[in-house]
């Protein structure tokens, strides 16, 4: 590995070889650049793009494929107010309005009284070959147009519900582009103060970025890789994120190498050997940590992980290609004002990181228990969390079709807008429409579709609750249970109840199986990276810590600022796997360094100098992440905005407190144990005054 790294380093630094990096990239980026713009053309926003596969709820969604040619999704508009005349006439207006809209061959439904007679409702069924969020649009124009006063109309029902969520996904892409990309450079600008230096870091996103929506969409064309609009959106960040931090690590290194080479492409060759295995185990943990999610059976979570992977490993390649010739060919006038002359210090005497290290060299038992104390009390928080989050708690702000299904529960059954859908043998269709009718919290059971050729039927089940509550999913498990029993039916369950049951219940299936697959990989790539187990073993730990510090954290400011109702079930498993990948990877950045100097001037003193020299760095690259990520917190879905603020607390925790106090702390106190079997652990520390090149290790850094 090491010769690799000496072979790689000297391409993008070297006098010639520069240029032809940098021409490489631009042949790239030109040739390929087109096939960035059609990541949308492979995105995945079918019926089963959210789900479990092979759930019940997703094998009847490929079953309906066989009932029409045209799929049909229904919208379902309801009137309120207290004029009972003027909402009459509105509705039946409107009603015949809609007739052009509703699906060929498709009738809309007769206008529905409630009960208590202050509402009305009517369903128009859509074809979702054509243009649904047109054909919405056009429902919600008709049905504002000449509204009398005192009525409201909404428009809802899956096709509503359908239209709200594409609609605050298709603005994800440039809403996080923007606010990322001017995140990320007013942090550079203020890590470098310099006015030209911050764009390198950007323009070697960018070219990352370029790779990364290029590698997707032909590994989604052509290799069957999940992507969905979700993943789709958060990619972008992971690479502004990672990117950035790959960026920050090398120049700092490259900036000390200026201090002491004359030569900048000497400088620049030194620094990708120093810094490189780092990089490399730091994008290899993450992008294997993310992949460990294609074991997962919710496929948004399998697209998030494997199309996360794919942008890791496009950052690396062009942090350490890239940018690095681009830094070359600009030269030393890019630190402008603060540029490193060869021979002079490359930092000051005493820091705030040596003032730091000082500190927990004092006291460390003390440091590293008070650190495990705070992030112990944090993490006491998470064990009051609300799991679950309602269609009408996904949005900070509601939507149209939430607003329709409260209205729609308050006058009628409050599964009407959405019932479930069962597909069954037809020859059995009476009997499973009677199982069905049978259980406790069925409204009705209505007869439905057949398949051209009879085999098969579907049934239409209005639940008497509303759809995604706890008493809902009860009656689809007494509804499965009925309906399974039935001789020969072959019955499956499904609809927006089902899909939130499979959903949830996958969750809690694939936490617990990705979680030890990550854990166990991030544990391998640090006894490989360290030459140890005692400090892998602890490192993973304090990792883990912090994450269900960061969760705890993470609820008090769902509960008590943000006011969200509870946690939707893919947070610990996402927030788990992104967290554990990224909080390992400051720890890889200060233990690669530690080590490094541990080999030159002993253990003690080896932690107190990597801390030293690692603390600008890492810190900065760790507000940048967590900035880049609490992007997510302004966006609309509660989902994502819930992900970026623990993702951002969890990285701010790894970043000031865990890699800060409680890993030097732990090195301190435990010494020679920390690096059990390793090198490390067996060598004597030097005498004072000599370095490993004369005793311990008997290493240099150019061997390291």
């Amino acid at each position: 590995m090491k010769a690799l790294f000496k072979r790689v380093a000297t391409a993008p630094g070297g006098r010639r070889t520069k240029w032809l990096v940098l021409a490489a990239w631009l042949i790239l980026a030109v040739a390929l650049g087109p096939l960035a713009g059609k990541l949308g053309d492979v995105e995945d926003t079918g019926p089963n793009a959210f789900l479990p596969r092979g759930a019940e709820s997703a094998q009847v969604n490929t079953e309906l494929k066989k009932f029409r040619d045209d799929a049909l999704m229904p919208a379902v508009i309801v009137y309120t107010g207290t004029d009972e005349a003027a909402i009459t006439a509105k509705a039946t207006a409107d009603r015949g309005a809609f007739t052009r809209l509703a699906a060929s061959g498709e009738q809309v439904s007769p206008v529905v009284r409630s009960q208590d007679g202050d509402a009305l409702m009517t369903v128009v069924p859509l074809d979702t070959k054509g243009e649904v969020t047109d054909a919405v649009k056009e429902l919600r124009d008709i049905a504002d147009s000449n509204a009398p006063p005192g009525v409201d109309i909404e428009v809802g029902g899956p096709a509503g519900s359908l239209v709200d969520q594409v609609a605050v996904f298709n603005s994800l892409d440039s809403t996080l582009m923007i606010a990322t990309g001017l995140v990320v450079a007013a942090l550079l600008l203020i890590t470098y103060r310099s006015p030209v230096l911050w764009l390198f870091p950007l323009m070697s996103v960018g070219f990352a970025a370029v790779l990364t929506q290029v590698c997707t969409y032909l590994l989604a064309k052509h290799a069957q890789l999940p992507v969905d609009p979700q993943s789709a959106g958060i990619l972008m960040v992971l690479v502004f994120g990672v990117g950035t931090d790959y960026a920050l690590l090398l120049i700092a290194r490259y900036r000390e190498e200026l201090h002491r080479h004359e030569d900048r492409h000497r400088a620049m060759t030194i620094a990708l050997r120093r810094s490189g295995p780092a990089i490399l185990a730091s994008a290899g943990t993450i992008a294997v940590g993310l992949a460990c999610l294609s074991l997962a059976d919710i496929n948004s979570s399998r697209s998030m992980g494997l199309v996360g992977a794919v942008g890791v490993i496009c950052g690396f390649i062009a942090m350490i290609t890239v940018l690095p010739a681009l830094l070359v060919i600009a030269g030393r006038w890019v630190f402008w004002p603060f540029v490193p002359r060869f021979g002079t210090s490359a930092r000051k005497a005493t820091t705030v990181w040596s003032r730091i290290g000082s500190a927990v060299a004092r006291r460390p038992r003390w440091s590293w228990m008070m650190s495990v104390a705070v992030t112990g009390v944090l993490a006491l928080s998470a064990f009051g969390i609300t799991m679950g989050l309602t269609q009408s708690e996904m949005f900070q702000d509601k939507p149209e079709s939430v607003v329709a299904q409260e209205r729609i529960s308050a006058h009628y059954p409050s599964g009407a807008s959405d019932p479930a859908t069962i597909v069954t043998v037809s020859a059995e269709a009476p009997e499973v429409k009677a199982a069905a009718a049978a259980v406790a919290g069925v409204a009705r059971v209505e007869d439905g579709d057949r398949t051209t050729d009879g085999e098969l039927a579907t049934l239409s089940v209005v639940l008497k609750d509303t759809p995604d509550s706890r008493a809902a999913k009860n009656t689809i498990d007494g509804v499965r249970n009925a309906v399974h029993r039935v001789p020969g039916a072959d019955a499956l369950v499904g609809g927006t109840t089902a899909q939130t049951l499979d959903t949830q219940r996958a969750a809690d299936r694939d936490l617990r199986t990705v979680i030890p697959v990550v854990l166990l990989v991030v544990l391998l790539v640090l006894v490989w990276l360290l030459r140890a187990v005692v400090a892998p073993l602890l490192l993973l730990a304090t990792v883990v810590l912090s994450y269900f510090a960061a969760l705890g954290a993470s609820n008090l400011v769902f509960e008590h600022l943000l006011g969200f109702a509870g946690v939707d079930w893919s947070i610990p498993l996402m927030g788990f796997v992104f967290l554990v990948a990224l909080g390992i990877d400051y720890n890889i950045f200060l233990m690669h360094r530690v080590r490094e100097e541990s080999l030159r001037l002993g253990r003690s003193r080896g932690v107190l100098e990597g801390l030293t020299s690692t603390g600008g760095v890492i810190t900065s690259a760790g507000v940048v992440l967590a900035a880049t990520f609490a992007v997510f917190a302004g966006l609309p879905l509660v989902t994502m905005a819930q992900m970026g603020v623990i993702v951002g607390i969890g990285v701010l925790l790894d970043t000031f407190l865990v890699r800060t106090v409680l890993v030097p702390a732990l090195a301190l106190d435990l010494g020679r144990w920390f690096w059990w079997p390793g090198r490390l652990f067996r060598a004597p520390d030097p005498a004072p005054g000599e370095t490993g090149t004369s005793q311990g290790a008997g290493l240099t850094p150019e061997h390291v």
